[in-house]
C-alpha cells in the first residue's frame, strides 16, 4: 500500500507542476507578471519537493545496500553475487532491491533494469501463493524455475529473499512421464450371444472382420497394443498422450461401430472401460474392469473412464438389445433362494416416494417369499408414497401385516435380516438409508442404468437395464422359486401394475419378455380392470395435468412446462403431463418442472428420439433413455428452466460433435 501511495504522490505532484506551469504561461501571455510569478514559484517549490522525495527514496535503497555491504565481509558478498542460482531481494511491497549475477544474466538480462520495479512487472509470479505454499514453479523465457521465499526483518524493514532453481529438465521429464503413462482399455461387443444367435456364419464372420478392422484403425495411430481375449472381448494398453486425443474425439469408435450391421438390420455396439491415471498396470486394469461393469450396467454402447476423480461417460445414444436368454435370471434365483433360507427374516424396500413399480414389485416378491415359509415385510413410508390405491388393495385382502414403516423396521432389524432393494441401484435413493447401512446382507433387483453411487455390497444382484421394470424382473425371478405354485391374484396385480406403469401400458420398452411376464401374471389371476383402477386420478389432478400441458413451450423439439402449483399429487400429475406432451407432433422429449418444498424436480420423458437420461445426468440426475428425472436446488422453477435449456443445448451440441 505504501508503494502505491508513493506512486500516486509522484503522479499527483507531476500533474500539479504541469498545471501550474501552464497557468504561469497563460498569465505571462496576458502580461500579468504578478500571477505569472506566483504560479511559477509554487510550481518550482512542488518540483523541488518531488526531487527531494526521489532522492530520499534513492538514499533508502542506497542505505540498504550500504548496510548489507557493511555487515558482510568480502567472501560473503562474493558468495551471494556469484551464487550459481538466481537470487532476488524484494521489500515487503514486492519492489526489487537487489539481485545477483546469475539473476542478471538469466532473468533480468540487462544490468539495473529491474531495480526499483515491482517483480510482477517482468515476472509472472503470485507472491500470495508463494507464501501459502512451500514453493511455486514459474515459466520465464522458455525456462522453468522453482521459486522459494525466505523472510527477514534484520535490516529495519521486512525483506524477502527469493531463490530461483532451474527445474526445466525436471518439468520436461515430468511432462514426458505424464504423456507416456499407460492406461488399460477393455472392449467388449454388447450382447454377443444374442446378436449372432440367428445369423448365418458368413454374416457373423463378415461382421467380426469389420469389428477387428475397426479396432485396428482405432489403435493404429497410437503406440499402444490391443489383443483379443475371447470371441467378444479385447484388452489394450494405450499411452496418455493418445488417450487424450481419443477423449477429445469422444470415443468416435462407438459411432463407427454402430455403422456395422448384423444381418443388414441390427446395429452392432461396443462397450469400453478405461482405467486412467493409476499407479501401475494392475491398478489400471482393476479400474478398467469397474468402468466396464458400470458401462454394461448402464445398457452398453458407451465408454467409461475410471480415474481418481471418479467416472466419466461417453456415448450411450442407442437402445439396449433385449436378451432372450433367461440363464442369468435362473442362476440369480438359485443364489437368491439360498440367501432367503439362511436369513431370519426378509425386508423388501424400494426407493423413496415409492411408485407402483417400486411398491408393486416389493409386494409381489414378498408374496412369493411368504409362500416359501419365510417371514417377509415390505418397508414403505405409509404416507409418502405414490401407490396408496395398491397398498389399500393389499390391506383389504390380507390386513396390514405385510407392511412396516421404516422406523418400525429399523427397530426390529437383526444381523440375520436379509434386505432386498428393488427398483433402484442408487444407495442415496433407497426408502431408508439407515436400514441399508444397518443391513449385513443385501440383494438388489433393478432395471435402471447404473450411476456412480450404486450399491456396491450386494451379495446377489439381478440388474438388467434392458428390462421394462423391476416388476418384470421379479416376475421372471419368482418363476424359478421351487414349489411356488400359484400366487394369490392380488400379488399378481401388484406386479402387473408396476409393468404397466413403466411401459406406459405396453408402449415404452416393451420386449418379448415383457409380454411373457404379463402373460404369466394374467395366468396367476391378475385382473386388468382392478389394475387400471390403481391409475385413476381425481378431477383436480386431471385439471392440473391439463394446465401443465397447455402451458408447455417448444424448444428445439423439446416440450418444456413448469408449475408452481403445490400439492402432493403433483408427483403423479407431472409424469403424466410429461407422457401427454409426447403425443404432440414434432416433440422428441418432454420436461415438466415442478417444486416441492425447497427442491425443484424435473421429470423427463421421450419416445427414444432423444436420450433424456444423458440430459438429466448433466443436471445431476439420471434414469433411462426414455424416462429420467433430476432434482435441483434452485430458487424458482424459472431458473431451473434456464439450467434445463443449457443442459439440452449441451447434449445436442455433443451429439452434433459426434456426428
Amino acid at each position: 500500500m505504501k508503494a502505491k501511495k508513493l506512486v500516486g504522490f509522484f503522479i499527483a505532484t507531476f500533474l500539479s507542476v504541469i498545471a501550474l506551469a501552464g497557468s504561469s504561461v497563460v498569465f505571462y501571455l496576458k502580461n500579468d507578471m504578478k500571477w505569472c510569478t506566483a504560479f511559477a514559484a509554487v510550481g518550482a517549490v512542488i518540483a523541488i519537493l518531488m526531487i527531494a522525495e526521489l532522492c530520499i527514496l534513492k538514499k533508502g535503497v542506497t542505505s540498504f545496500v550500504t548496510k548489507i555491504n557493511s555487515e558482510m565481509d568480502y567472501v560473503q558478498r562474493d558468495a551471494l553475487w556469484l551464487f550459481p542460482e538466481p537470487l532476488l531481494i524484494l521489500n515487503e511491497h514486492g519492489m526489487v532491491l537487489w539481485y545477483n549475477k546469475v539473476f542478471c544474466e538469466e532473468i533480468a538480462k540487462k544490468d539495473n533494469e529491474a531495480y526499483g520495479h515491482h517483480i510482477t512487472s517482468f515476472i509472472d509470479i503470485n507472491l500470495a501463493a508463494l507464501f501459502s505454499k512451500k514453493y511455486v514453479i514459474i515459466s520465464y523465457n522458455g525456462r522453468n524455475y522453482k521459486v522459494r521465499v525466505n523472510e527477514t526483518d534484520k535490516y529495519e524493514a521486512k525483506l524477502l529473499l527469493l531463490c530461483f532453481e532451474d527445474v526445466t529438465n525436471y518439468v520436461h521429464l515430468q511432462e514426458e512421464m505424464r504423456k507416456t503413462r499407460q492406461s488399460v482399455v477393455l472392449i467388449t461387443i454388447d450382447n454377443y450371444e444374442e446378436l449372432f444367435r440367428d445369423v448365418r456364419d458368413s454374416e457373423k464372420a463378415l461382421a467380426l472382420v469389420k469389428v477387428e478392422r475397426l479396432l485396428e484403425e482405432f489403435m493404429g495411430p497410437t503406440t499402444g497394443i490391443l489383443k483379443k481375449m475371447g470371441s467378444d472381448k479385447y484388452v489394450g494398453v494405450v499411452e496418455e498422450q493418445h488417450l487424450e486425443k481419443i477423449v477429445a474425439e469422444r470415443f468416435k469408435i462407438l459411432d463407427e461401430a454402430r455403422k456395422i450391421k448384423v444381418d443388414e438390420k441390427t446395429e452392432l455396439t461396443l462397450s469400453i472401460g478405461v482405467g486412467r491415471g493409476a499407479k501401475n498396470l494392475e491398478e489400471s486394469e482393476n479400474d478398467a474392469k469397474q468402468a466396464l461393469d458400470m458401462v454394461l450396467g448402464r445398457g452398453g454402447d458407451q465408454a467409461a473412464i475410471k480415474s481418481k476423480n471418479g467416472f466419466e461417460f461417453f456415448g450411450g445414444v442407442s437402445k439396449g438389445i433385449e436378451k432372450q436368454s433367461k440363464i442369468k435370471t435362473r442362476v440369480v434365483a438359485s443364489a437368491f433362494i439360498e440367501l432367503i433360507h439362511n436369513a431370519e427374516k426378509v425386508y423388501i424396500m424400494g426407493h423413496r416416494l415409492g411408485d407402483l413399480d417400486s411398491v408393486g414389485g416389493a409386494i409381489g416378491l414378498a408374496g412369493a417369499i411368504n409362500k416359501l415359509g419365510k417371514q417377509t415385510f415390505v418397508v414403505v413410508d405409509p404416507i409418502k408414497n405414490l401407490a396408496q390405491p395398491l397398498i389399500e388393495r393389499i390391506k383389504n385382502a390380507e390386513g396390514d401385516k405385510l407392511f412396516l414403516s421404516p422406523d418400525d423396521a429399523l427397530a426390529q432389524m437383526t444381523d440375520s435380516t436379509l434386505l432386498v432393494i428393488v427398483d433402484t441401484y442408487n444407495k442415496d435413493l433407497v426408502e431408508s438409508a439407515d436400514i441399508y447401512r444397518r443391513a449385513k446382507q443385501v440383494a438388489v433387483i433393478d432395471h435402471h442404468r447404473k450411476t456412480v453411487n450404486y450399491i456396491e455390497n450386494a451379495l446377489v444382484a439381478l440388474h438388467e437395464p434392458f428390462a421394462s421394470s423391476a416388476s418384470e424382473l421379479i416376475t421372471e425371478l419368482i418363476q424359478y422359486f421351487p414349489n411356488l405354485g400359484k400366487i394369490p391374484s392380488h400379488y399378481a396385480e401388484a406386479l402387473l401394475s408396476g409393468i404397466i406403469l413403466d411401459t406406459k401400458s405396453f408402449v415404452m420398452k416393451s420386449g418379448v419378455r415383457t409380454f411373457e411376464a404379463a402373460a404369466y401374471l394374467k395366468k396367476m389371476g391378475a385382473d386388468t380392470i382392478t389394475v387400471k383402477s390403481f391409475f385413476a386420478n381425481s378431477i383436480e389432478s386431471y385439471q392440473k395435468k391439463t394446465m401443465l400441458v397447455a402451458a408447455a413451450e417448444i424448444y428445439k423439439t423439446c416440450a418444456i412446462t413448469e408449475s408452481n402449483v403445490l400439492g402432493e399429487d403433483i408427483r403423479i400429475v407431472a409424469p403424466q403431463a410429461a407422457d401427454e406432451l409426447l403425443t404432440i407432433k414434432g416433440v422428441d422429449a418432454s420436461f415438466v418442472i415442478y417444486k416441492i418444498g425447497d427442491i425443484i424436480n424435473v421429470s423427463a420423458r421421450s419416445m427414444g428420439a432423444m436420450n433424456v437420461q444423458l440430459v438429466m445426468e448433466i443436471l445431476g440426475g439420471g434414469g433411462h433413455q426414455t424416462m429420467a428425472a433430476a432434482q435441483l436446488k434452485e430458487e424458482s422453477t424459472n431458473t431451473a428452466k434456464l439450467k434445463l435449456i443449457e443442459a439440452i443445448d449441451k447434449h445436442l451440441s455433443t451429439l452434433s460433435e459426434q456426428k
